[in-house]
């Protein structure tokens, strides 16, 4: 072989699953995943994915072609997401939350050829599959599957060759829709390379080791929880405990039953754990990482984990899709003296704060974050002019609004369309809920802007009462001109008994200011 001669590509193989088949052969008896009554070896995950992966390609799928996967948490959904990486095939996750038509739009924009789904999700994936180019339907979990379906157990071939479809760096690993706010979701193309640069950098900024324990309970469909915390504890050779969803009580348990010494949860879901009548000290003194993000923890709530949980450090995870997700961190030590920010940028990513010319900002002063990065996905799936217009001067435009102090570490002001314009002052809503947070009756609380005829937008804060405690609107009103310039106090406050949030714990604020503007007239401030 000459200098010259292009390498075999089978010696630079590049698969997120590689990552599982070394941490397999480092350790194949070792406790990989743990499901309900289910636990598989790394050895059995693998043999298994290889198995699923035999069948899927019996049944024509091949390097490239997209496979959807419709369902919750579960042991197969694991596999089918192995699987696929060994044929080369495309990822395609489905919010198990959406309606039919949502998910056949997901379905017809990635052209996806085969589609798992959950048997309880049976009806959902017939009327979301009609129209599409789906021509293989398989169930993930239930038994007995119905007429067009392959159940799970039949795509099992145990006998066969070895599956090692050539899979380099640049292969699209996965499509990922974002939920913004436009009118249509858009494919974010994850490459293998990209992924495993994010898995490195959460390594890194998580101190993630081979002998934790971890809990995943939020969705696999969402990025934070697969790319973030399971592939990147998988390729470690860790044990993960997946549960079903991220329902307190069964947290609760699986981190006491398996002594876990690590999870991740939206600030949310933390709250909703603290809030829990199972909730104990003793129950989680195994814990000792703890990771959060989608949006900034309250002070409170940290002195309030740090006060009952001594042992627990915390990590606050910061980014987006279309950076497979992992932009920036903020470490244990910093959680209190730096209360409030998303950190600094993790080991293979690049962020700055620039104003609207793309000029870096100065320390204080509110500009847009952007990155660029190796883990950056590949674009927007058969969208070339949204790829186009989420980047500029060769750095992608996250959307986010904030500052940056002279250390470098990044506060997260706003989502450009969570900004509120009050009178022509810019207040951050989450300044305003950090401010509610301090009251002790408030229990978890969403800012919005509501329109007004005299301030153009109104602050209105939405608010959840612990149990047992009240508070009246005018009394947290008073309570926040105590606290805030008198432009950030809310005008509003409504009490409701939930906030509306995806399956990743995200309070959907779209959902809030559609709802309470369509019966302001009915709100009393």
């Amino acid at each position: 072989m000459t200098a010259d001669a292009p390498l075999p590509a089978q010696s630079r193989r590049e698969s997120v699953t590689d990552a599982v088949v070394r941490a397999a052969r480092r350790h194949p008896d070792r406790v990989a995943l743990v499901h309900g009554a289910s636990s598989w070896t790394y050895g059995d995950l693998i043999t298994t994915a290889e198995a699923l992966a035999r069948g899927m390609a019996q049944r024509g799928v091949s390097k490239g072609m997209r496979v959807a996967c419709l369902g919750r948490n579960s042991d197969r959904y694991v596999l089918a997401w192995l699987a696929c990486h060994m044929i080369g095939a495309i990822h395609v996750p489905v919010n198990y939350m959406l309606g039919p038509g949502e998910v056949g739009y997901l379905l017809k924009s990635s052209g996806a050829r085969m589609l798992f789904s959950d048997l309880e999700l049976a009806d959902t994936a017939d009327a979301a599959a009609e129209g599409s180019e789906v021509t293989c339907r398989a169930t993930l979990t239930g038994d007995g599957p119905p007429s067009g379906y392959i159940g799970f157990e039949e795509l099992l071939l145990v006998d066969g060759e070895a599956m090692m479809c050539d899979v380099s760096g640049s292969d699209i690993a996965q499509i990922a829709y974002t939920s913004g706010t436009e009118s249509t979701p858009k494919g974010a193309m994850l490459s293998h390379a990209a992924l495993m640069s994010q898995y490195h950098s959460c390594m890194v900024a998580g101190c993630y080791e081979a002998d934790d324990t971890v809990v995943h309970a939020l969705p696999l469909y969402h990025s934070a929880q697969l790319h973030c915390f399971l592939m990147p504890h998988l390729a470690l050779g860790a044990c993960n405990v997946l549960l079903r969803d991220a329902s307190p009580g069964p947290m609760l348990e699986a981190i006491t039953a398996h002594r876990a010494d690590s999870v991740f949860a939206p600030p949310t879901i933390w709250i909703a754990l603290l809030r829990h009548e199972q909730f104990a000290a003793e129950r989680l003194a195994s814990l000792s990482k703890g990771y959060y993000g989608a949006s900034i923890m309250p002070v409170e709530i940290i002195r309030e984990l740090q006060g009952s949980l001594p042992k627990l450090k915390l990590w606050n995870f910061y980014g987006q899709t279309e950076l497979c997700p992992l932009a920036t961190c903020l470490q244990p030590e910093d959680q209190v003296t730096r209360a409030g920010s998303a950190g600094i940028a993790v080991l293979n990513v690049e962020t700055r704060v620039v104003d609207d010319a793309m000029r870096p900002v100065e320390p204080g002063e509110v500009g847009e974050v952007v990155h660029r990065s190796p883990q950056l996905f590949s674009g927007y799936f058969n969208d070339p002019a949204r790829t186009e217009s989420a980047f500029s001067d060769g750095w992608f435009l996250s959307g986010d609004l904030a500052t940056v102090d002279q250390d470098g570490y990044l506060t997260i002001v706003d989502r450009k369309k969570d900004m509120i314009n009050s009178g022509g002052e810019n207040v951050s809503s989450r300044e305003v809920e950090e401010a509610l947070y301090e009251h002790t009756a408030v229990a978890e609380v969403a800012v919005i802007a509501l329109p007004d005829p005299k301030w153009i937008e109104a602050v209105c804060a939405v608010v959840v009462m612990r149990e047992g405690a009240f508070v009246s609107a005018s009394e947290l009103i008073g309570f926040a001109r105590n606290r805030l310039a008198g432009f950030k106090v809310p005008k509003t406050v409504v009490f409701v008994d939930q906030l509306p949030k995806n399956a990743s714990g995200k309070i959907l604020k779209r959902e809030l200011r559609d709802s309470l503007r369509s019966t302001q007239g009915e709100i009393v401030g």
